[in-house]
């Protein structure tokens, strides 16, 4: 059982890398960020299109490893119509799953779930969290008011 959960996981990730979510570049946004992964390479450039406090579209430019493209793909089909505040707890569950730690099991995070097993791989954390920390720094930046700058993925 355990074998066929890994599995359908693997495929949910394998087809948001292949064929990923909120690629197609958004022109005009209200918020456009950087990240990086020094550790090993991943960068992405998140965009996104506000309506008042909700997004209204998230655009994800990947570059790096299937982990990293599949998170991204998944950040841009569940953040959509989301407000800020529903981003930032989904953001605050996906690190915990991540990280193995405890989160609200009752919200629903769609294919995301499927990001579980990384934890089990560490250095894999990062590449999962980039999308994550990226758009939260910037949606942060811009409410605060201060200077967007690329943000990289930390422990």
């Amino acid at each position: 059982m355990a074998e066929q959960l890994d599995e359908m996981y693997r495929d949910i990730i394998m087809e948001h890398y292949r064929f990923p979510r909120g690629h197609d570049k958004i022109l005009n946004p209200d918020i456009t960020k950087e990240g990086r992964n020094p550790a090993c390479g991943d960068e992405i450039e998140i965009r996104v299109k506000m309506d008042k406090d909700k997004i209204e579209t998230v655009s994800v430019d990947c570059a790096g490893c299937a982990i990293s493209t599949a998170s991204g793909s998944m950040l841009a089909e569940i953040c959509e119509g989301k407000t800020i505040a529903e981003v930032k707890k989904i953001a605050g569950i996906v690190k915990a799953l991540l990280k193995g730690e405890k989160f609200d099991k009752s919200y629903d995070i769609g294919d995301i779930e499927a990001l579980q097993g990384v934890n089990k791989f560490p250095v894999r954390v990062k590449c999962a969290l980039l999308s994550w920390t990226t758009l939260v720094d910037a949606i942060d930046a811009k409410q605060t008011g201060r200077q967007l700058t690329a943000s990289t993925t930390e422990g």
